[in-house]
């Protein structure tokens, strides 16, 4: 599989985007007994996408079921957790659809579909009413991620690249000030940073969103180190699955677990949610067998090819271990 282009410039990116994760975040230490259980450091993000599974296995005791001992550790985005994979500093993490050209460049394993996420948008200043408008403005976006992603597929819709108006890489936290501040004329984010924003700038104009491609799907996904443990990854594969339905049949019940372990208002964890379409285990499973999946991700390797993030569409079950996922349903 061919390295992306630009894929000196992306690692030095997430090098510096590593320095903050801890900044960023936090750790919280769960599971079952250390004696008895193999130890996993796990990453997610803070929203309902790429907690939930966590919050429903807290609740229902599947870490211990599985023999895992989970440190988990709150990142601000998918390219970071990539990083931190790689440098051997965390086991297995959660990426949006924006950060799927990385295991896609070979630079981690996908090991579980998780929803299809529409929570991208870019947001524009009072006044700015149209993609159009965005021409010599400042735009802010976090590298790598599913903002860039949506800014780019906005910017091709409109006929426009991203010579036409000045990027600004930024973290999200600094999206989200930026904006507030009026520093950046736009930005390509995901809610529930928008709701943040929108406290400070209730006026903001969405100009584009990922629900403007019924076309294309946008999967997140849960990934692993390139070198991983087969065993403990059929287990977390396993824990995912689990989870995965039981979140499915208690979309209420997952929604207030996920609300307080990231500490929000069950309210604004059900907006995110909203955001959100949910497949249980058959479902992936059917979409995994049938290469429904393969075409998510297809669709997504493609898009990188045009944005340079890479030089050519690998086979999708060279990163996505679709073996591993079916038989750790049987």
């Amino acid at each position: 599989m061919r390295a992306p282009r630009r894929g000196t410039v992306a690692v030095t990116t997430l090098l510096l985007l590593a320095a903050t994760a801890t900044a960023c975040g936090g750790e919280d230490e769960s599971g079952g007994d250390s004696d008895s259980a193999d130890r996993i450091r796990f990453g997610y993000i803070s929203d309902y996408n790429g907690a939930s599974l966590l919050a429903v296995a807290d609740e229902q005791d599947l870490w211990e079921k599985y023999e895992l001992d989970p440190q988990t550790t709150v990142f601000t985005n998918g390219p970071i957790q990539i990083q931190a994979l790689g440098s051997g500093d965390l086991d297995f993490g959660y990426i949006g659809p924006g950060a799927m050209w990385l295991p896609a460049s070979d630079r981690a394993e996908v090991i579980s579909i998780n929803t299809l996420a529409y929570a991208d948008r870019v947001i524009a200043q009072p006044g700015i009413t149209s993609v159009a408008d965005l021409a010599g403005r400042k735009v802010g976006v976090p590298e790598g991620t599913s903002g860039e992603m949506v800014l780019g597929l906005a910017l091709r819709e409109a006929g426009m690249t991203t010579d036409d108006i000045e990027v600004v890489p930024m973290d999200p936290a600094t999206v989200v000030s930026a904006f507030a501040s009026g520093q950046i004329d736009a930005a390509g984010i995901w809610y529930p940073l928008i709701d943040t924003i929108k406290e400070q700038v209730p006026e903001l104009v969405e100009v584009a969103s990922t629900r403007d491609f019924p076309d294309d799907s946008f999967p997140t996904a849960f990934v692993a180190g390139n070198d991983v443990d087969e065993d403990v990854a059929t287990r977390v594969v396993r824990l995912l699955q689990e989870a995965n339905d039981w979140r499915a049949a208690h979309p209420d019940e997952t929604i207030q677990l996920t609300a307080e372990l990231l500490e929000i208002s069950p309210e604004a964890m059900a907006a995110d949610a909203a955001n959100i379409e949910l497949l249980s285990t058959d479902e992936l499973l059917a979409a995994t067998e049938d290469g429904t999946a393969g075409q998510w991700l297809d669709g997504l390797a493609e898009f990188f090819v045009e944005t340079d993030k890479l030089e050519s569409v690998p086979a999708w079950d060279d990163y996505y271990n679709a073996e591993r996922y079916v038989e750790a349903a049987r």
